[in-house]
């Protein structure tokens, strides 16, 4: 199985909707995607990211099955703290708990980072454990069972389908760090995602198990072919 993991297009946040350039890229990146073949459509419910995947059913005539724990509002909620300034923040964007990600007392927890005392009281544990179980139920659904402890997929049934599920950033690193096995921390503080950027994970069983590759990671080559600006994030050209 090819999965594509694709962030929505440049937004408006209120009103949810992509901007003119946002479906701009969103054509562009369904352009691309759709090359090789689509199985299956998975979107987030956000208007922004259902919005960046209908020129692709356009392209397939297909609808989207949407996904209701992909939501990005919903982690949001879980995970967000509230910053120095009064503004809300996700971990790896919060001045304090930013560092504190990276701190080695946290890294040396492993999958467990959420125990340490000044995670406990955030509510980001629950919601990275339900991420974890929502992903994998997904998955298995898709014919891979996930072993936490070996950090491998079991193959339950053949699948050479090519998957697009459109989605989020915030919500994107942390279904990164559990599909992937790399504690979120590090995950949410080292990876980043561009405006429909295309994730694409390669499942292939071999010797019995299957370890998920990942063969490029927010890649927007879609954005150059189309003479699109690659400004990360509305700031860095690069």
């Amino acid at each position: 199985m090819i999965l594509y993991y694709i962030r929505h297009g440049d937004p408006i946040y209120d009103p949810n909707q992509l901007t003119p350039l946002g479906e701009r890229q969103a054509e562009a990146v369904a352009k691309r995607v759709a090359v090789h073949g689509i199985d299956r459509i998975y979107s987030s419910p956000s208007n922004r990211a259902r919005q960046t995947a209908e020129p692709l059913c356009q392209i397939t005539k297909m609808e989207p099955a949407l996904l209701d724990w992909a939501d990005e509002g919903l982690l949001y909620n879980e995970m967000a703290q509230v910053d120095a300034d009064g503004t809300r923040q996700w971990p790896f964007r919060h001045s304090i708990y930013r560092d504190l990600l990276n701190s080695r007392e946290v890294r040396d927890l492993g999958r467990n980072w959420y125990t340490h005392p000044k995670f406990t009281d955030t509510g980001v544990g629950p919601a990275i454990a339900r991420i974890q179980r929502e992903l994998d139920s997904f998955l298995e659904s898709l014919g891979y069972k996930h072993d936490l402890e070996t950090n491998c997929y079991r193959q339950l049934r053949e699948n050479n389908e090519r998957v697009a599920f459109f989605a989020h950033e915030g919500v994107g690193v942390a279904i990164m760090s559990c599909l992937l096995d790399i504690p979120y921390p590090m995950m949410s503080t080292r990876f980043d995602m561009t405006h429909t950027g295309v994730t694409v994970i390669h499942f292939a069983e071999k010797f019995g198990s299957v370890i998920p590759k990942v063969l490029t990671y927010s890649n927007d080559s879609h954005l150059y072919r189309e003479g699109l600006p690659t400004k990360h994030q509305n700031s860095i050209y690069y």
